[in-house]
């Protein structure tokens, strides 16, 4: 027994030092070149700040740093005469090395010794305020976010969250339809399934985080070369497929399953392929929701790197969604809501692009071309019976194609940096609407079809300069756009947009910083495009350019410990925004709602105005902490038909946000997100609502524009929390995340009205609409109404399972 007892105590100790051995395999690997140039850099030091190991470059510029445990690392790389760059929370696994490719720039003056230490948050001379750099890392753990890009902003200061079932960008006080999305600088107008056009948001996220390796994130300050943008710039980079074999990713979880396949063509060429398919469908109808969506989505990267000098990039990136109806889901008030409201959406959308860089002695080119388009549809019949043509209520179809070609040159002689460029996009936009709709003056039919095509072109460039021993960085901008749509439009130099920053060291971990700037945005094409009596009507009334003038000033302090505070003012000013005739007010109160919005007569003539302030602590992990602790104070208020400014609908006076996390032994990680978000303005029903004529178009109330955002809605309070448990094995990882999104079951919404009938014992509606005057004439007749509210106050749970090999 003894002996048997010594044989199974040295196969066990065998097993775990082998177990030992294995989970030391993780490798990182990479290239240190120049960021100008794209020459290898030999002999950097690169050293991995957790574990203190540390190599040097060979003659090519490469480098490994092998035997690592999986888990999260910090590098740090330095030569003589270039700045250091850090770069943090690289996973390592031992399913394959994890590939780290550092671009290095030169300073200004050339040292001895390498004395500067790089920042761990990343500062742009063009960009000094208003930048935030989201990792990969931060992207998947953060709680209630469900790996989706735009939810973790909401992390951040100065965006506001309309309804909590979607993930719109209302970012200090703009409309969503003011941000710009690049994907390794290939623009891609929505990063959303089932988008609103006119707008960018949705409910759900586009992107697969697989292939991200970093976000940068602009609410203000925005470089030159990125152009038709007011609120917000997101630039998502990706990573490059590895290089030593065929790898992949499979994830399963309560919404969707996907897999994500990478691996090397041949010796210079990578690819990055993923595709996704939700199982929300099935969930829905299971817990018996009036509402199946499905969504797919498909991406790719290719990357050709022809020579040292040259290197070409494919992005890809489509979308195929489905919105339909479950009509057995009719057996509450709210149910029977969503079913006369909600039409069937098909909708799918898709870009893809090619990038070539080409470096040379001082600096390189960048030479996109793109193309992307939109195909959307949308359908409903009265109490959703298609069985009789008169019941149709809505027939939409619209398809928005561009096809765009961007070059810059980016090149730095010492102290100064030089980027500049030129655009050119074409355009087509056709629509055919048939739309029974209600107004305050009563029911109308809008019957058109249309189809436009223009040319828009631009310029850009943008200098900037390091003085006073690189203590002050100054920038200096400028870009101006036009197109062919109209002569108004097509005078370039009456949109010209000029920008300054500047940035200050006071002392190594304090920056006074600044910027002020002018930026245009084109209208959406649903507004362009609208037709009356084969019209363009708002061509005819002079629609322009919107106008943004932007003011921001801060303070930024980096502590030892890898955290930084800042606080930011601004105030932004909005002119010739277009005002909508129909409803009386200014399209940026429209867009957090599915749907079209901008499909309507319009004239540029309303103000806007925002202001505020904004708090941020972040931490990078320390010690296995890390967290961001954000609060804004703000305003936004645009004109009303009075001219008056009031309160516009992303009106919320306070945003606190608190997210933070701990990483355990023995992989585990837990994360909790709190978020408390002051009431948004909100347009009460008119008593015009209640009249049957009117109610009988559409089944819904109509707004009182005469009293436009006079409410507001109650405060909003949720909490997010999630737990990771990672195992890694020899050629193979496993990945198990619990979430559960608002577990307090709090919720952002909006009132409704809805017709009010009695109920059985089962709270179901019985019978039809109530008269409440039926001696009335036909005309004057009303129903029964009531209100209820369509936040979505549920704890939702999601389990998931990730393996990667």
């Amino acid at each position: 027994m003894v002996s048997n007892n010594k044989r199974f105590a040295l196969l066990l100790a065998g097993f775990l030092m082998s177990f030992s051995l294995l989970a030391q395999n993780g490798i990182i690997r990479g290239k240190v070149t120049s960021k100008l140039t794209n020459d290898p850099i030999a002999f950097a030091n690169v050293l991995e700040k957790k574990t203190g190991k540390g190599v040097t470059t060979d003659e090519e510029g490469k480098y490994e740093i092998a035997g690592l445990a999986p888990g999260l690392y910090d590098l740090a790389v330095s030569y003589i005469g270039y700045d250091e760059v850090a770069i943090y929370e690289i996973q390592v696994s031992n399913a394959k090395p994890a590939i780290v490719d550092v671009q290095m720039e030169e300073m200004a003056e050339q040292l001895t010794e390498v004395v500067i230490q790089a920042s761990a948050f990343k500062k742009t001379e063009e960009s000094p305020v208003s930048l935030r750099t989201i990792g990969v890392a931060e992207i998947q753990r953060n709680p209630g976010a469900n790996r989706d890009i735009s939810k973790v902003l909401q992390s951040l200061p100065g965006v506001v969250t309309p309804t909590s079932f979607r993930n719109d960008l209302i970012i200090r006080g703009g409309a969503p339809n003011e941000n710009r999305f690049f994907l390794d600088d290939v623009e891609v107008p929505n990063i959303n399934h089932f988008v609103t056009q006119g707008a960018s948001g949705g409910p759900v996220g586009l992107v697969n985080v697989n292939f991200i390796n970093e976000v940068d994130f602009f609410s203000g300050a925005f470089p030159a070369n990125r152009g038709n943008v007011l609120s917000s710039v997101m630039n998502l980079r990706q990573r490059d497929g590895r290089d030593d074999r065929v790898g992949g990713t499979f994830m399963v979880g309560a919404t969707d399953i996907g897999l994500t396949l990478e691996g090397p063509i041949g010796d210079k060429t990578t690819f990055l392929f993923s595709a996704r398919r939700s199982s929300l469908q099935f969930l829905f109808k299971a817990i018996g929701l009036p509402f199946l969506p499905t969504y797919n989505d498909f991406q790719a990267k290719v990357k050709y790197r022809i020579n040292p000098r040259n290197e070409i990039t494919f992005i890809g990136l489509g979308a195929i969604d489905q919105f339909e109806l479950n009509l057995e889901a009719n057996e509450t008030e709210e149910q029977q809501f969503i079913l006369d409201q909600l039409p069937e959406a098909p909708q799918w959308n898709y870009v893809n692009g090619l990038v070539w860089k080409h470096f040379g002695q001082k600096g390189f080119w960048t030479f996109v071309l793109s193309r992307n388009m939109l195909n959307n549809e949308s359908f409903k019949y009265r109490d959703n019976d298609n069985s009789n043509p008169d019941n149709l209520i809505l027939d939409y179809t619209s398809q928005e194609i561009e096809n765009k070609f961007r070059a810059e040159r980016t090149i730095r002689s010492g102290k100064t940096k030089l980027n500049y460029g030129l655009s050119y996009e074409f355009v087509k936009y056709n629509t055919s609407t048939f739309n029974r709709i209600f107004t305050f003056s009563g029911p109308q039919t809008i019957n058109f079809a249309s189809e436009i095509d223009f040319s828009k072109y631009g310029f850009f460039a943008q200098a900037s300069q390091q003085l006073l021993n690189d203590r002050l960085v100054l920038s200096l901008g400028v870009r101006s756009d036009a197109n062919t749509y109209s002569p108004e439009m097509g005078q370039i130099l009456e949109q010209l947009s000029p920008r300054f920053s500047l940035a200050y060291s006071v002392s190594e971990r304090l920056s006074l910083n600044f910027n002020t700037g002018i930026y245009y945005q084109l209208p959406p094409y649903t507004l362009l495009g609208y037709r009356e009596s084969g019209e363009l009507i708002n061509k005819t009334y002079g629609i322009d350019y919107i106008r943004n003038a932007q003011l921001v000033a801060g303070l930024e302090y980096n502590t030892a410990a890898n955290s930084r505070f800042t606080v930011e003012a601004y105030y932004k000013k909005w002119n010739d925004y277009p005002f909508l005739l129909r409803d009386s007010i200014a399209l940026a109160n429209r867009g957090g709602d599915f749907g079209v919005i901008g499909n309507e007569p319009a004239i540029p003539l309303s103000d806007g105005r925002s202001y505020g302030l904004e708090f941020l602590f972040q931490q990078r992990p320390y010690k296995g902490f890390y967290g961001i602790a954000a609060y804004t104070l703000g305003w936004s208020e645009f004109q009303n038909k009075e001219g008056a400014f009031v309160p516009s609908a992303w009106d919320s006076r306070h945003i606190l946000s608190l997210t933070m996390g701990k990483q355990f032994k023995r992989n585990w990680e837990v994360g909790i997100n709190w978020r408390f978000q002051s009431g948004l303005p909100f347009t009460p029903f008119s008593d015009a609502s209640a009249l049957a004529i009117n109610w009988d178009v559409n089944y819904r109330g109509v707004l009182d524009f005469d009293q436009l955002n006079t409410e507001r809605r109650d405060a909003a309070s949720t909490i997010d929390l999630r737990v990771d448990k990672r195992w890694f094995f020899n050629k193979w990882s496993l990945n198990l995340y619990f979430d559960v999104e608002n577990v307090t079951g709090n919720a952002v919404g909006n009132n409704q009205l809805i017709l009010d009938r009695p109920l059985d014992d089962n709270n179901k509606p019985i019978g039809g609409p109530i008269v409440i005057n039926p001696q009335a004439p036909a005309n004057q007749r009303r129903y029964a109404l009531k209100t209820i509210n369509d936040a979505t106050g549920s704890a939702i749970p999601s389990l998931g399972i990730m393996v990667e090999w």
